[in-house]
């Protein structure tokens, strides 16, 4: 019997034509549903997904016996019921290597788009007004940037901001192997969380949606920052409590933040109140959305699922 990959999130064919050749059999349903997904995922030895696609503990039981792998395109393992695909032994992988260089750029050009009010500035013409006396902007350079989170993403742009001569504060739980390399190289200097709060004028968040990372910027957090800071946010949208945030932008305590991720995706309540706000410049979670990203990510999730199974014999 073939080994058989159910595909239910659109990913580049790069990918697909991959695990044809190694003899894999791939069905190719993007947009397949909650409901059809649990009635056909036990037909089926792996899965490939992005975010769209919820695998709670109903779909991964219903494909128990046969399902044996999980391969998320992208950073993300929130929309997976990690718990449970322990238990059944379903092996679960993703493909965070592939969108480094995506989500390092898009934090990069909202900082720039901050700073100079650039989505302001092409409305205002679009619109037939020349407001240049309306935009005084700011420099990066010889700014504060605090990273939280200093893994490839949030090391890439402290290479970035480097080269733009930021001073560079970062964040991590854990100091592995080649950190004080990338130190070196991008001047940056590890710092505890509260220091990073106190001292960065820009905030940049670079870590996966945990328990223990939900809402990890509230209140509490947003107090010790800088009056007139900025945040940014190009991970997930639950690690800010959004109701927090809203807050302080709305009284000047924050100047402004760019969100590429929400709470709720499409927007809505909060999420959709925080995206309206003119000192917040919203994109619909287009950090890995590059040609390479894609492609890379699809080749990436082949090549682990192909890997997973010649280990096994099935191949």
């Amino acid at each position: 019997m073939p080994v058989r990959v159910l595909v239910t999130d659109p990913v580049d064919e790069a990918g697909l034509r991959a695990l044809e050749r190694a003899g894999v059999e791939v069905d190719y349903r993007p947009g397949i549903s909650h409901e059809e997904l649990r009635d056909v995922v036990g037909q089926y030895d792996a899965l490939i997904i992005r975010g769209r696609t919820k695998l709670g503990r109903d779909v991964l039981e219903a494909g128990a016996g046969r399902l044996k792998a999980i391969c998320r395109a992208g950073v993300g393992l929130d929309n997976v019921d990690l718990g449970a695909a322990e238990e059944l032994n379903i092996a679960v992988f993703n493909t965070p290597e592939a969108s480094t260089e995506a989500v390092a750029e898009l934090t990069v050009a909202l900082m720039l788009a901050l700073a100079r009010a650039i989505p302001r500035a092409d409305g205002a013409m679009k619109d037939g007004l020349w407001i240049k006396r309306e935009l005084m902007g700011w420099e990066l350079a010889g700014k504060a940037l605090g990273i939280i989170g200093f893994g490839r993403i949030g090391q890439r742009v402290a290479e970035i901001c480097s080269a733009l001569r930021m001073r560079i504060l970062a964040y991590r739980r854990t100091r592995p192997p080649g950190l004080e390399e990338v130190l070196k190289r991008t001047g940056a200097r590890m710092a505890p969380l509260e220091e990073l709060l106190r001292s960065s004028d820009i905030i940049t968040i670079h870590v996966p949606l945990t328990p223990q990372t939900r809402h990890m910027i509230g209140e509490r957090e947003i107090a010790m920052m800088k009056d007139g800071a900025i945040i940014i946010n190009t991970s997930r949208g639950g690690v800010i409590d959004e109701e927090a945030l809203l807050r302080a932008l709305k009284n000047g305590k924050l100047a402004g933040a760019a969100l590429d991720v929400f709470e709720e995706e499409p927007p809505r309540g909060v999420s959709l109140e925080l995206a309206r706000l003119p000192n917040v410049i919203a994109t619909p979670h287009i950090g890995g959305q590059t040609k390479e990203a894609q492609e890379m990510a699809s080749r990436m999730a082949a090549e682990k699922l192909i890997e997973f199974f010649r280990s096994r014999g099935l191949l």
